[in-house]
């Protein structure tokens, strides 16, 4: 990993580059191959107050660099924060490399042999239905209707709050269940 320490209107005492390389250190813990780290300090006057900006540039292998720029009053408070923001996007970064999508062979393989075994266990499934119509009938009004439409059997309650069927039999006659 190279690593690029800059100062802009402030020299870069050797605590302070051992402190930013201490903190860049601890970029490693993620593995995630780090080429270099380009580390720009800068102190700026705005309104008459003085504050320090630190950027981090961290150039990843095969991945989109990350660029971190923080403000603060002390550029040590400077370096801690923007660290701990490079520390949370590559962490991010390496839990969704790690996380997501990296599903073996067979566990595909198995989860497949899941699917098949319930698709089948449902068409065996008998699914209960309730009946429409509540209220009771009469056998000539279910009759009637037969007789009328297309249906070749109606299922209903009568009077006596038992379930019948009735039904067109193949010699033209109804029969009652």
């Amino acid at each position: 990993m190279n690593i690029s320490l800059t100062g802009r209107h402030l020299e870069l005492t050797d605590a302070i580059k051992a402190h930013i390389n201490t903190s860049i250190d601890t970029l490693n813990k993620f593995n995630m191959d780090i080429i270099s780290v380009n580390v720009v300090a800068s102190a700026q006057t705005k309104k008459g107050k003085e504050h320090s900006v630190v950027e981090f540039v961290i150039n990843l292998a095969h991945k989109n660099s990350v660029i971190i720029k923080q403000n603060d009053d002390d550029l040590y408070a400077a370096i801690d924060i923007a660290i701990s923001r490079a520390q949370k996007a590559l962490r991010r970064m390496h839990d969704k490399e790690v996380g997501h999508g990296k599903v073996g062979l067979n566990e595909v393989k198995a989860e497949s042999v899941d699917v098949k075994e319930v698709t089948e266990a449902m068409e065996d499934e008998i699914v209960p239905m309730e009946l429409t119509l509540y209220k009771p009938r009469e056998v000539e009004d279910v009759l009637n209707d037969l007789k009328e439409g297309d249906k070749t059997f109606e299922i209903f309650i009568d009077h006596e709050d038992k379930t019948r069927v009735l039904y067109k039999r193949s010699d033209g006659k109804f029969g009652l269940y």
